[in-house]
């Protein structure tokens, strides 16, 4: 291999490993929250919404030390938990802070309060 297709080899290598060492920053705190949602769907029977809420309260609390915000869906599953639970305030609650956050979530998380409030 001639002395130039060498330096060309070297310089796209050494190119390549820059590019894929390079990620993008998180911008949410995912904690457990992916998992969470996979265990409820393979095993619903090991992800009881009391346990489930308790690992999410966890995660909240670690963002906020880190002032980090939680993804879109967060509170609004906390919330659907909160209401498993027999919890409808502390659902409300939830709900209203996932439109906050997020008021693309608006229609939705309205709706869902006002569906707790009827019963």
């Amino acid at each position: 291999m001639s002395h130039s297709k060498k330096i060309v080899c070297l310089s796209l290598s050494l190119a390549a490993l820059v590019v894929s060492s390079c990620r993008p920053p998180e911008i949410y705190d995912w904690g457990n929250y992916e998992q969470l949602i996979y265990a409820s769907y393979t095993k619903p029977d090991k992800a009881t919404p009391e346990l489930q809420a308790q690992v999410m309260e966890e995660d909240m609390h670690d963002a906020a030390s880190d002032n980090k915000p939680l993804p879109p869906g967060f509170h609004a599953h906390l919330g659907y938990l909160y209401y498993q639970m027999g919890k409808p305030d502390l659902a409300a609650g939830e709900f209203k802070k996932e439109k906050e956050q997020f008021p693309e979530s608006t229609v939705f998380m309205d709706r869902l309060i006002a569906n707790l409030n009827r019963k």
